[in-house]
C-alpha cells in the first residue's frame, strides 16, 4: 500500500479465445517463470476437457467453479489492548476472485496426477460440483468468521 495517493491497478486485457479477463487473471496466476504461452495452453486444454466431461460449455463450468470457490467473509487479526482478536470482515470483489483462483491452483498443484492439466480439470470439476479441497477451504474460512462473530464490533 502506498503511503500517499491512490494506486490504480492496470487494466487487464481479455484473453484471445474467450474474451474474458477472469481467464487472463487465472493464466497469470498459473504462469511459472514467465512462461505465459505454456500457461495459456494448459488452461485452454483444461477448459476443452471440462467441456467433454461436463457435457456443457467449458467456460461455464470454469466460471461456476470460481463462483463456488469464492469466499464472502474472512477473519483479520486486530490488536486491541494487548490482545489479538480474529475479526470477521467482508471481502471486496477483487480479493474474492484472487483468493478463489489462488486456492484452486494451490489445491491442483498438491493433487496427485500426471499433468497439471489433469490435476486442474479434476480440481475445477470438484469445485463446480461443490466438493473438494478448495470448497473445504472456503467453508473453513466461513466457519472461522462465524465462530469469531462476537468480535465483529472491532471491525476497522
Amino acid at each position: 500500500m502506498p503511503r500517499r495517493g491512490r494506486y490504480d491497478k492496470p487494466e487487464l486485457l481479455p484473453d484471445a479465445r474467450y474474451n474474458s479477463t477472469l481467464i487472463t487473471r487465472f493464466v497469470n496466476k498459473l504462469m511459472v517463470r514467465g512462461k505465459k504461452s505454456t500457461a495459456e495452453t494448459i488452461l485452454y486444454e483444461t477448459i476443452d476437457e471440462l467441456e467433454k466431461r461436463a457435457k456443457r460449455p467449458g467456460l461455464e463450468v470454469f466460471e461456476q467453479a470460481i463462483r463456488n470457490a469464492t469466499p464472502v467473509i474472512e477473519v483479520k487479526p486486530r490488536r486491541v489492548g494487548g490482545a489479538t482478536y480474529q475479526v470477521p470482515v467482508e471481502i471486496k470483489g477483487e480479493r474474492r476472485a484472487a483468493l478463489a483462483i489462488r486456492w484452486i491452483l494451490t489445491a491442483a498443484r498438491k493433487r496427485a496426477g500426471r499433468s497439471m492439466r489433469d490435476r486442474l480439470v479434476a480440481e475445477l470439476m470438484d469445485a463446480a460440483n461443490n466438493t473438494g479441497t478448495t470448497i473445504k477451504r472456503r467453508e473453513d474460512t466461513h466457519r472461522m468468521a462465524e465462530a469469531n462473530r462476537a468480535f465483529s464490533h472491532y471491525r476497522f
